[in-house]
């Protein structure tokens, strides 16, 4: 039996050698692994090509705190396995059934999947978890408000590389289905990520390929190589329990000598040369690495739509068994959502939308199959470009020689249409049949689900400034433009009315609010959703949509798991002192002008299928 070779390499670094480096470069890197260049052992340096403002002077002690969270539910993960009863396997199965782990096998995949998730060793450095950028506090999304206030994308392994986009809920996730082109409707429906990169074309399951993306995105956990993750595991604390799932010997992969060393260089380093296989395995070898990169995407999907993410337990749905009544105005939102404000034809709640005066909606919300609130399509919703995503200044080479954004302010983030085009910062398009539909879709983003959508820390009861209550700051929409679920409601109901102007953000004129009375011009005008964007819902109608949209939140039934990890600050304003502090407002303090745009590059808005009409 071969069994991989095993080493763990550790970097011990004291408070006080913290504090005299953030004295001295104003940011560090935390980074818990040795981490090469080529033959050099050195480690990376901080990649800051941003101007003042963009990241957050916290941002260090946030995602050191984040960690020590991630750290903690971790813990009890490992103490849940533990346990656990094993599950019976069966010396010779009954009849002509299949392989099944018997009592408690479901428990068993599902805390696998839980403690790949949370495991800070599956990143170059050891310093980043898939749940770095999505913890249960937030409803699965991005853990560190001043982020969300500012630099939008999280930082990855490498600080400080981030993505484009902001970071998804991973609740009801695994509802979504194997992405389609719905011939009849002319639209596609499905997959996972916001472009909806992942099909399921594969493996059959949108959320298990979306799982396999971050560990090798060069933003995010960073690996070099899928096979990373195969090696990583084979020297995890919960390796028994892996191969319990997937078998005995599913992890003994003969890995080289440099594995660890390959590891421990993130992904788009310039010593790879684009080699997306550094590790040098057998053709053998390299099936067995990628079985064990399909059960690490089965074993996460597992979790994610097990009760402990996905459960249903909002008001809404004590509302729908009769076991809680809503509110005038979460009533009122209700019957908005589903009518004046037409919500619901796309986050489809299983209702029919009353939008003629008059019109009374006589249909019922089935209890059996409780909705997701997503039609599980996609649409561009006319989203002003934001110059405070961080990847727009990814410009320069990093240390390792890595550029994260050749293009600038050239980058138009067309969504679906650049994935379907195999385009840069997406995703290779598996249909090429789909490749002809690319102009359609230019603009369009996944429409997620609302569930979740208010959720926060137990501290910080509400995402709305200047309400007497502290708050947690989210972010909305894929690049994070949205501040406040009041702004998102009010873009929904205000976008194409006298409110938009031919100016990009930061430049709204005078006597002008920004996010109020100004929406700055569309990032991408093709294929506008044009079921919103003036719905002549007054402020008070649009106050009780975010009512309703509040009691979405899981856990009113029972607590939700892991929510009370929260160990941060929760934010607080004085809307006596700062114009600032209000739903409406809020994040206004921290916009930038954005600098004149080039045209989109034409490595984005110049591949055949071209956009039409041409994207400015």
């Amino acid at each position: 039996m071969r069994k991989a070779r095993r080493s763990i390499v550790l970097l011990i670094l004291s408070a006080g050698a913290i504090a005299m480096l953030l004295i001295c470069i104003g940011f560090l890197s935390v980074q818990a692994g040795a981490q090469q260049q080529g033959n050099n052992d050195q480690q990376p340096q901080v990649y800051n090509p941003y101007p003042p403002g963009i990241l957050p002077a916290n941002l260090n002690s946030e995602l050191a705190r984040v960690l020590r969270e991630v750290d903690v539910i971790e813990d009890r993960a490992i103490e849940r396995w533990h346990s656990l009863p094993p599950p019976t396997q069966l010396p010779q199965r009954p009849g002509p059934n299949p392989p099944v782990l018997q009592g408690t096998g479901t428990e068993s995949i599902e805390t696998l999947g839980e403690l790949m998730l949370f495991d800070k060793n599956m990143s170059p450095g050891r310093n980043q978890a898939c749940t770095s950028c999505h913890m249960p506090y937030a409803g699965w999304s991005g853990p560190i408000p001043s982020v969300n206030l500012t630099m939008i994308a999280y930082p990855g392994t490498v600080h400080f590389r981030a993505g484009k986009r902001t970071a998804q809920r991973h609740t009801y996730a695994p509802f979504f289905p194997v992405l389609q082109y719905n011939q009849e409707q002319g639209l596609f429906f499905g997959g996972n990520f916001w472009d909806s990169r992942a099909t399921g074309y594969r493996l059959r399951n949108p959320d298990a390929e979306q799982a396999q993306g971050p560990p090798v995105d060069t933003q995010e956990m960073g690996f070099p190589d899928t096979a990373c993750v195969a090696f990583r595991l084979s020297q995890a604390v919960y390796r028994p329990l892996f191969e319990l799932m997937w078998g005995t010997n599913s992890l003994d992969i003969n890995f080289p000598q440099d594995t660890e060393k390959i590891c421990a260089t993130p992904g788009g380093a310039a010593v790879f040369s684009g080699d997306p296989e550094p590790i040098k395995l057998t053709p053998e070898e390299r099936t067995e690495a990628e079985a064990v990169y399909d059960h690490w995407g089965a074993s996460i999907d597992a979790y994610e739509q097990s009760v402990q993410v996905s459960n249903f337990t909002s008001k809404f749905d004590a509302f729908l068994k009769g076991n809680y009544t809503m509110t005038a105005d979460e009533m009122a939102g209700f019957q908005l959502f589903n009518g004046k404000g037409n919500c619901n034809s796309c986050h489809v709640d299983g209702r029919g939308t009353t939008l003629q005066p008059g019109q009374v909606d006589t249909s019922t919300t089935a209890t059996a199959n409780p909705p997701v609130f997503t039609c599980f399509g996609s649409a561009n919703e006319g989203l002003p470009l934001n110059p405070r995503n961080a990847f727009y200044y990814q410009t320069t080479p990093d240390s390792f020689g890595f550029v994260g954004n050749p293009y600038g302010f050239g980058y138009r983030d067309l969504g679906m249409g650049t994935f379907l085009r195999s385009g840069f910062g997406s995703a290779p398009n598996p249909n090429g049949n789909w490749t002809q539909y690319a102009p359609s879709v230019d603009g369009q983003f996944q429409v997620a689900t609302i569930r979740n959508v208010a959720m926060t820390p137990q501290q910080c009861p509400t995402t709305e400034a200047g309400t007497g209550k502290p708050y947690f700051q989210k972010e909305f929409f894929h690049n994070g433009y949205i501040k406040s679920l009041k702004q998102l409601v009010h873009f929904y109901n205000t976008r194409d009315t006298s409110f938009a102007y031919p100016v990009t953000s930061g430049h709204c004129p005078s006597g002008t609010i920004e996010r109020v009375t100004c929406w700055p011009m569309k990032e991408v005008p093709n294929n506008l959703d044009t079921t919103t964007g003036m719905l002549g819902l007054t402020d008070k109608e649009e106050d009780q949509i975010v009512a309703f949209l509040e009691i979405l939140t899981d856990g009113f039934t029972a607590p939700y798991p892991n929510s009370d990890t929260f160990t941060g600050t929760c934010m607080t304003c004085n809307p006596a002192t700062n114009p600032n502090c209000s739903p409406s407002r809020q994040g206004n303090d921290e916009l930038i002008p954005t600098p004149p745009l080039p045209p989109c590059a034409s490595a984005i808005c110049g591949v055949a299928p071209v956009p039409s009409p041409p994207i400015p």
